[in-house]
C-alpha cells in the first residue's frame, strides 16, 4: 500500500494504527495491574465512589492519584495536594517538549485531545518508533494507536478496582503485585549507563528517605533521578 492510499484512509485503518496498537500490547499487562492497584487503593481510601470514578477518568495520571491521596484523606490544604501532584506530573513538561517537534503544525484543539491521553509509556514507544523529528503521516495514527491500547488497558482495571475493591482479599497483596508489575515496565524501558544510574540514584534515594511522611520519598527520588540525569547528560554532551 502506497503512503499515499494510506493518508486517505480512516485513521483506525492506517498501518501505522495498528503498528501502534500493538507494540503498546506488548507492555499492556503490566499498565493493567497498575491500573488495578490504583482503582483498589482509591476506593480503600475512603473517597466516595462517585469522586473516585471521577478521578480516574479525568486525571488519567496513576502516580498523581497515588501521590494525591495519602494528602485528601490526611485533610492536606488544597495547596499541598496541588503541588505534589504538580511535582510528580512536571515529567510531563519534558514529554511535551518532546512531542512538540512532531505535533506543533496541529491545530490546538487536537494537540489539547492528545495531551490528556499522553501517557509515559506513549511517548516511549513513539520514540522508539520516531527517533528523529521528520516530518511523516505516520506520526498522528501511530500515536492514536497506542492510545487505543494503552488509554482501555488503565482505565477499566482502575474502574473495576474501584468498584470491587472490597471483594479484593487483602491477602492478594495488590500492593506488592503492582510494584512487581511496575518493576517490569520500568526494567524494560531503562537503556544506556546513563538510565541505570539515575535509576540506581532514584531506588537509593528513595530507600534512604523512606521514613519520610506522605510518601515525600517518592517526590526526593524524583528529584535525585532528574539532577543525576542532567549531570549525566551534560557530561555525555562535553565528552
Amino acid at each position: 500500500m502506497s503512503s499515499t492510499d494510506a493518508a486517505h484512509q480512516p485513521l483506525w485503518r492506517h498501518p501505522e494504527f495498528a503498528r501502534g496498537f500493538r507494540e503498546m500490547n506488548a507492555v499492556s499487562l503490566g499498565i493493567a495491574a497498575w491500573g488495578l492497584l490504583t482503582g483498589v487503593a482509591m476506593a480503600k481510601s475512603g473517597l466516595p465512589l462517585p469522586l473516585a470514578l471521577l478521578m480516574s477518568v479525568i486525571v488519567f495520571a496513576g502516580s498523581a492519584q497515588l501521590a494525591a491521596l495519602p494528602l485528601i484523606t490526611s485533610g492536606a490544604p488544597v495547596w499541598l495536594v496541588w503541588a505534589a501532584v504538580l511535582c510528580v506530573n512536571l515529567r510531563f513538561v519534558v514529554l511535551s517538549a518532546g512531542w512538540r517537534a512532531y505535533f506543533a503544525p496541529l491545530p490546538r484543539a487536537q494537540r489539547l485531545r492528545m495531551a490528556y491521553f499522553a501517557a509515559d509509556l506513549n511517548y516511549v514507544q513513539f520514540m522508539k518508533r520516531f527517533p528523529e523529528p521528520r516530518p511523516d503521516a505516520a506520526h498522528v495514527p501511530y500515536f492514536w494507536g497506542g492510545v487505543a491500547s494503552n488509554w482501555p488497558a488503565w482505565q477499566v482495571p482502575a474502574l473495576a478496582g474501584i468498584l470491587l475493591a472490597d471483594r479484593v482479599p487483602v491477602t492478594w497483596g495488590l500492593g506488592f503485585a503492582g510494584t512487581l508489575a511496575l518493576l517490569g515496565i520500568t526494567y524494560s524501558l531503562i537503556q544506556g549507563r546513563a538510565s541505570w544510574i539515575a535509576a540506581g540514584v532514584a531506588a537509593c534515594a528513595a530507600v534512604a528517605t523512606f521514613a519520610l511522611p506522605l510518601k515525600l520519598n517518592l517526590l526526593v527520588a524524583i528529584a535525585a533521578a532528574v539532577a543525576i540525569g542532567l549531570v549525566m547528560e551534560r557530561r555525555e554532551v562535553r565528552a
